[in-house]
């Protein structure tokens, strides 16, 4: 089993969990963050003053799934998630040991 994340920009959001659910991914975690890559955040004006916002907000998204699709959930928050701009963000796939369903106890491949 694979753990997905993406971190990508807030207003893409719809288009990748439209994207993710056309694919027949059921589960999705959604967690509002911030940070910064190597842009290290910007300067806005706003109401006159001029200020620095260290930190970027993103999205985060973590799908748990099969070690067979975890890289075509990859590609297609990539395809979607990509605007060609600075701070589109990043997707990473990660091994998970076990996964168990809470409610039913399933265990593995099952409890996805």
């Amino acid at each position: 089993m694979k753990l997905v994340v993406a971190i990508i920009k807030p207003h893409q959001l719809e288009a990748v969990t439209d994207a993710l659910h056309d694919i027949d991914i059921g589960g999705i975690t959604i967690t509002e963050v911030k940070g910064h890559g190597r842009q290290r955040g910007h300067t806005e004006v706003y109401r006159g003053g001029e200020y620095v916002v260290d930190y970027v907000p993103k999205i985060e998204l973590k799908v748990i799934a099969k070690e067979s699709e975890a890289e075509k959930i990859a590609n297609t928050i990539v395809e979607t998630a990509r605007t060609g701009k600075i701070g589109d963000g990043k997707v990473y796939i990660q091994s998970l040991e076990t996964v168990v369903r809470v409610r039913t106890g399933e265990i593995g491949d099952d409890a996805i």
